[in-house]
């Protein structure tokens, strides 16, 4: 099964939220509260995703975080990558090459178009898009458009 840990998912919700607000600074107790995850969890998040690049700390009496950048110029892959490290499916289709199979292996290339093709549907989504959910019917349309396929109706005869 393909899954992202429970913490990155808890990332893309604190990111979320931060770019509803993106003028906006929040400490970990206040976003722990509007989220309803535990302050220590968030804690952790938020200094994992300031490391990544993504958050800036304020220090102080009005202090908290903040995006480093533009909601819409921070996308999912970028989160995922801050909170777990770099994205491949298989080892091979890691940057770090690092399978014993490698010299003999048949599918090491088609699993590296896989990865590419994941890596561009999480770089595709910012965390801005992430702020307006859409509905299934909208799920279906962008996703037959990334996929570059017409959407077809079913009930259409085919010659």
């Amino acid at each position: 099964m393909l899954r992202i840990s429970k913490m990155t998912d808890y990332g893309t919700v604190v990111m979320t939220h931060l770019a509803k607000n993106p003028e906006q600074r929040f400490s970990a107790r206040e976003l722990a509260s509007d989220l309803h995850i535990g302050v220590p969890t968030v804690s952790k998040i938020l200094k994992v995703l300031e490391r990544g690049g993504l958050l800036v700390a304020q220090r102080g009496k009005n202090g908290g975080y903040s995006l480093a950048r533009d909601p819409g110029q921070i996308s999912v892959a970028q989160v995922i990558r801050a909170m777990e490290g770099p994205i491949a499916l298989t080892e091979c289709a890691s940057d770090a090459l690092q399978c014993d199979q490698e010299q003999s292996c048949s599918v090491q290339s088609n699993w590296q178009r896989i990865n590419h093709a994941i890596m561009r549907a999480l770089e595709g989504v910012s965390v801005a898009e992430m702020t307006e959910p859409i509905s299934v019917q909208g799920v279906q349309t962008r996703t037959l458009e990334f996929l570059g396929v017409a959407e077809r109706d079913p009930l259409a005869q085919t010659e």
